[in-house]
């Protein structure tokens, strides 16, 4: 039954949700009713038997002698009936219709047992006879046909059933009309995403009005929209971008392995590309080479996702930044590091934030001159890292954090022009920023700032 309601439409399960809970109430007041209209029924008849029966028990002498003429015992319509037990048990007068003389009753009558109740066959009928013992012995017996208050019962239990039959085929459709009413918003709702998803325009927004349930999840799917939008945008400009940084490279290495295969099929031709030249050309397929694979890391570090990055935790950005210097000492040893780094704990990924302290420190080392210093500060979680060299043009310096953004100056040197990008990046998941500015007399600064910085303790 679960899985048949799983395979229904809304609608419908709306509709048999609101048809089975009127149907419920209605059901369950109606049996109420005619239980509580048959206990009454059932109360009325045993109070009648009871106060005949004390009334002729407290005279019965007086009821025998202004006994009068009762309706034939062979009638279909037997009326309320009576008779009187002397001390033996014998009937010794009453209604022209006699009551059986049960064994309780001879009891009742001689023994003065309490009064009894019981049901008795007279005539057409079934009876409820009532016997109470009288005072000094003997015992009344009362006996009264409960039929027409069975039929009362039964017209009134087929009246419930017909309502209960209205009543539910009413709910049933109101229930599909509600249904319908309230789905409305939804199945517009459901129009304009499957509209989307077939267009493919996530540039249209979603109509919104109101501020119900609905509304909410209208502006909830724009919200959406707009974030998957950006999100497309951003992998098309990464993937235009890498195409055409890929490309260069590419290419170049195509050009020189081609020239060296030419040499190596065409010996004779091997005068054309002397040695020292040879030489120079594979240095330059290295150089391009490890252009290359650079690129690619910076290119899976940019596009990594959420699933696949490391764990958050309480990190020594001191420690971080001083395994950083290490790794870019060895790669610029004609420099010197002169670091001042005060302890602190951040919230973050260790591994993403010493790659963005080797990026911004790779960075300072390729601009600083031979023998050149980068100073490296670090207090508050506010990390500084400056050099002497020339410096970012006033007219660069709003783009050094874009992805392959490359100053004019910089063109001629090895780069991708992603390392700074990822730092940004980096620094923005962690919930900071960066900035890059002169250093006097003349470098640059580059500042990251991440929140929730703590002394270690």
């Amino acid at each position: 039954m679960r899985a048949w309601l799983r395979s229904r439409p809304l609608h419908d399960r709306l509709s048999l949700l609101v048809t089975g809970a009127v149907a419920t109430a209605v059901l369950l007041v109606s049996a109420g009713a005619w239980v509580s209209v048959r206990a009454v029924q059932q109360n009325k008849i045993s109070a009648e038997l009871l106060a005949d029966a004390r009334t002729i028990a407290e005279n019965p002498w007086q009821w025998l002698e202004a006994q009068g003429a009762r309706p034939d015992p062979g009638d279909k319509e037997i009326g309320p009936c009576w008779q009187v037990l002397d001390r033996s048990g014998v009937v010794v007068g009453g209604s022209a219709v006699r009551l059986p003389v049960t064994a309780t009753a001879v009891a009742i009558a001689t023994a003065g047992l309490p009064e009894t109740r019981e049901q008795v066959t007279i005539g057409p009928g079934e009876y409820l006879m009532l016997t109470v013992p009288i005072e000094g012995g003997g015992a009344v017996q009362v006996g009264l046909d409960p039929s027409p208050d069975e039929r009362v019962l039964t017209v009134f239990a087929v009246l419930l059933a017909v309502g209960c039959a209205a009543g539910i085929a009413g709910a049933a459709v109101l229930g599909r009309t509600v249904a319908r009413a309230g789905l409305a918003p939804v199945d517009r709702l459901t129009d304009a995403v499957e509209d989307v998803a077939v267009s493919m325009d996530l540039t249209r927004p979603i109509e919104v009005s109101g501020n119900d349930e609905i509304a909410r999840l209208g502006r909830s799917v724009n919200a959406m929209l707009t974030a998957i939008h950006a999100a497309r945008q951003a992998q098309r400009a990464l993937v235009e971008d890498a195409g055409h940084e890929l490309r260069t490279p590419l290419t170049s290495i195509r050009t020189n392995v081609e020239l060296l295969i030419a040499v190596e099929r065409q010996p004779d031709l091997a005068y054309r590309l002397p040695p020292e030249e040879r030489v120079k050309l594979l240095d330059d397929l290295d150089a391009q080479v490890r252009e290359l694979a650079t690129l690619t890391t910076e290119l899976v570090e940019l596009s990594r996702e959420e699933g696949s990055r490391e764990t958050i935790e309480q990190v020594e950005y001191a420690e971080v930044v001083t395994a950083a210097i290490n790794r870019v000492r060895i790669r610029a040893p004609g420099l010197t590091f002169d670091t001042d780094l005060t302890p602190v704990t951040v919230l973050g990924r260790p591994g993403e934030l010493e790659r963005m302290v080797v990026n911004v420190l790779d960075n300072a080392a390729k601009w600083s001159p031979p023998g050149g210093t980068v100073t490296t500060r670090l207090s508050a979680g506010v990390l500084t890292v400056a050099d002497n060299g020339p410096g970012i043009a006033d007219e660069d310096l709003p783009h050094v954090f874009d992805r392959f953004y490359r100053a004019t100056a910089a063109r001629s040197m090895p780069g991708s022009g992603l390392g700074l990008a990822i730092v940004a990046q980096t620094a923005t998941q962690h919930g900071g920023g960066v900035t890059a500015g002169p250093n006097h007399p003349c470098g640059t600064v580059v500042t990251v700032r991440l929140p929730g910085a703590q002394a270690p303790r």
